[in-house]
């Protein structure tokens, strides 16, 4: 299992060497595992309540992107961006307890569900209206603008979000005050159980950044060299000052919207096709081929992800579940020690 480096500087315009690229792969299958362990096994044994998401099939978008972050950055992630989580430093046990509704968990037993985040790790947190955090994720920038230290915030969101004003307002936003801000969007190819096609006229999403006065570039979602070039030189463009981007990465959800959806709305031979562009295979071969990777140290990494995921759940399901008192810890203060009677105004 490749180590967890401290996060820092990559150089701009350079394609992965053989050390990322086992990142990246470790990254991927991380996500597919892990993944799988929460909607096929820990959901259908009962252990985890309410609507399970994954993102199957789609993981290069995460992994080309949040890989390339560093120390002082934020990103926004979706309730299908696994990937970001433990790039972060988010540990497979702190993710399972989340999952699980234990107190090792980022919120601390309070949500079984997606809404994991870590300011400390800057990781915000995704909330049930989807694309909200796409105007959080410019408010961040605005903060890292003024701190002028050349971090970025990197924003991810659905093709089917893209419909909703938040993201229009976010982008707009974003172009005319040049935030330090990538929208990356991850056209899934299904909206739930709406296709492209019934949702929007246009041939391709990246058309947008231009019509708000930014970058914008199609990529395919399933090549992960291909989403991590493009968001290389979209986020070296917002570190250097010169504004947000938008990168449409064309994938395919391999699965259904959440766990209780079979997608029998999508055919039978789409869905054959796709499987045959599954971005892991794609990046194994390409690294197989090259002879960055044997057949050997491959089975020896699904062996080391299956160990620490078995590891990590058995650590979360240990873990106790919170108190009921506890619940309203963060939500209500006493008086005198409230946020906003602490803080000082300065004017």
């Amino acid at each position: 299992m490749p180590n967890r480096p401290k996060l820092k500087r990559a150089g701009t315009n350079t394609a992965p060497n053989a050390a990322t690229l086992e990142r990246i792969l470790y990254f991927l299958k991380l996500t597919r595992e892990a993944e799988y362990r929460i909607e096929r096994v820990l959901y259908r044994q009962g252990k985890i309540v309410g609507g399970v998401y994954t993102g199957r099939g789609q993981e290069a978008v995460t992994v080309g992107g949040a890989i390339q972050l560093v120390d002082g950055d934020v990103v926004t992630p979706t309730h299908r961006d696994f990937a970001a989580h433990v790039i972060r430093g988010l540990t497979l046990k702190e993710i399972f307890c989340n999952w699980l509704g234990r107190v090792g968990a980022p919120t601390r037993g309070r949500d079984g569900g997606p809404h994991i985040g870590d300011i400390r790790r800057g990781i915000i947190a995704p909330v049930s209206p989807v694309g909200a955090w796409c105007p959080v994720a410019c408010g961040a920038a605005i903060a890292l603008q003024w701190h002028g230290q050349g971090n970025i915030a990197l924003t991810f969101f659905g093709e089917g979000t893209s419909s909703r004003g938040d993201i229009h307002e976010a982008m707009n936003l974003a172009a005319v005050m040049k935030l330090p801000v990538v929208f990356m969007c991850n056209n899934n190819s299904y909206a739930y159980s709406t296709p492209p096609e019934k949702q929007y006229a246009v041939e391709s999403l990246a058309v947008r950044g231009p019509a708000y006065g930014m970058p914008g570039v199609s990529v395919n979602g399933n090549d992960v060299l291909a989403v991590y070039a493009a968001a290389q030189k979209a986020i070296a463009r917002a570190r250097a000052g010169r504004g947000p981007s938008l990168i449409e990465c064309r994938t395919f959800r391999m699965t259904g919207h959440s766990a209780h959806d079979a997608a029998g709305y999508v055919p039978v031979e789409l869905k054959k096709m796709w499987e045959k562009k599954d971005p892991i295979l794609r990046l194994e071969k390409h690294m197989l081929a090259r002879r960055l990777m044997t057949r050997e140290r491959l089975a020896a990494l699904d062996a080391a992800i299956q160990k620490e995921i078995d590891e990590a759940v058995v650590q979360a399901e240990a873990s106790p579940f919170p108190e009921g008192r506890d619940a309203v810890e963060g939500v209500y203060c006493e008086p005198g020690d409230c946020w906003w009677e602490k803080t000082r105004v300065i004017g």
